[in-house]
């Protein structure tokens, strides 16, 4: 705590030399399970930062050490450290160093604890972060291939982290690797799609943008649009945000005819998953919709008028997404079209549809806020002024004309004013004054 709040400019060279001799120390001796130790061997690692060159030999010699101990959980704790220097060591420009330790956990990869091997894998996207693809040993060639059978270990943490570095990989490094290993990685990810946690879920959906990015989008689109085809829900929502993305990361027009021919399909699901991937593509690209507004409207005014509930829900939501995406872009021909299809809706009972239909209108208004904290103190202010001013509301006051009696005269219309011969007499019924507020008007 004294080293991250205070920094190290005050701690002379003796001192220095102490405090990592008594934390090495520490880190050796340790008999809990906790991660203190660790953190502050970190903390205070970090906060020397270049200062601990002279000693990075000495710490990795420790390290290397205790990945060959017996016990699981040394290994573990040595693992965890390398990932929290890693920084400094770059720092320090030590390439040669990490090379060697990128090196020893390649080869610990085979690790049975999955405790201990979600921390090698943890280590390895450390030093991965800060050697850079290029200079990656083992090279990335050799490392990826090794990583796609631990993609279908069970165990969360091993999960997270592993794809953690594919992800890492795919972004970065991708063309180091041939494009049917990359197809490879994308079936073991349509399984961690449905995994319980939901960082592997978001780690696993933002991979699928990074591989569809390298290897171009339509290898994975297909697997991706063969998978709508499954029975589990959570699968099927999984792949449609992954659909999403890709269309986010390759642009739409790579993924929307593929999409909308898949519609065709006369089956429920695969409908229900096209509209859903709709329905997210159109929330994660916003104002590009605008572009791609008028080819899916007559897709949508099908779900629309669609018997089965959950197709005009999904495609409702769809619209509220859209309608805010391209707000203000001229597009009101085809909202207001598609108005007429979702206001037969408002008698529903459905909750969720019920929602949905609301979503969709406040969208077509253009003025939904997608926090509710938000809507709803808005909401209140406007319901009170509206009880209590409501003359203060009216935006402007529209110009009356004048009118005169009925049956007796035939009127001569100029602009707003209307002059009028009667037979009997030059006789107003009504004079409607204009105010001052015609003026400022």
């Amino acid at each position: 705590k004294i080293m991250t709040n205070l920094g190290s400019h005050d701690i002379h060279s003796r001192l220095e030399e102490q405090l990592i001799d008594g934390i090495l120390y520490a880190f050796q001796e340790q008999t809990t399970e906790d991660s203190v130790i660790l953190n502050g061997f970190g903390a205070v690692v970090n906060t020397l930062g270049k200062r601990c060159k002279p000693y990075l030999p000495q710490v990795c010699g420790t390290i290397l050490w205790r990945l060959n101990n017996k016990a699981a959980k040394v290994r573990q704790q040595a693992a965890d450290l390398i990932a929290k220097i890693a920084n400094v060591m770059k720092l320090c420009t030590e390439e040669k160093l990490m090379g060697q330790l990128g090196l020893v956990l390649y080869e610990y990869l085979g690790e049975e604890y999955p405790e201990v091997l979600g921390s090698i894998l943890g280590a390895l996207k450390g030093i991965v972060n800060v050697i850079g693809m290029t200079n990656m040993t083992p090279p990335i060639k050799d490392l990826l291939p090794r990583l796609t059978p631990i993609l279908k270990n069970r165990h969360e943490k091993v999960q997270e982290n592993c794809i953690d570095l594919v992800g890492r990989i795919a972004e970065l490094g991708a063309e180091h690797v041939a494009a049917r290993e990359w197809m490879r990685i994308c079936f073991e990810l349509l399984e961690l799609l449905k995994a319980h946690k939901k960082a592997i879920r978001r780690a696993a959906v933002n991979t699928f943008g990074y591989i569809a990015k390298a290897i171009g989008p339509h290898d994975v689109l297909a697997t991706l649009l063969n998978n709508l085809k499954v029975q589990e829900r959570q699968l099927r929502v999984c792949t449609t945000v992954a659909i999403a993305i890709v269309a986010e990361t390759c642009s739409p027009f790579t993924v929307l005819p593929g999409l909308m021919n898949e519609y065709r399909v006369p089956e429920l699901n695969v409908q229900n998953g096209v509209l859903k991937a709709l329905s997210f593509m159109f929330e994660y690209i916003g104002e590009m919709g605008k572009d791609y507004i008028y080819a899916v409207t007559p897709l949508l005014e099908d779900a629309l008028i669609d018997r089965d509930l959950v197709h005009r829900q999904t495609a409702m939501s769809a619209i509220g997404h859209m309608s805010l995406g391209v707000y203000g872009f001229g597009c009101e021909d085809a909202l207001a079209h598609l108005l007429n299809y979702v206001w037969p809706n408002i008698f529903e009972t459905s909750p969720h549809v019920i929602q949905a239909f609301i979503s969709a209108c406040e969208g077509l208004r253009g003025l939904f806020h997608p926090a509710r904290k938000v809507r709803d103190v808005y909401w209140k202010v406007y319901n009170t002024l509206y009880i209590g001013a409501q003359d203060s509301l009216i935006a402007a006051y529209p110009r009356i004309v004048d009118d005169i009696r009925g049956s007796e005269l035939e009127g001569i219309t100029n602009g707003n004013s209307v002059s009028v011969k009667t037979e009997k007499s030059d006789e107003y019924r009504n004079t409607y004054t204009r105010y001052e507020l015609d003026y400022v008007l």
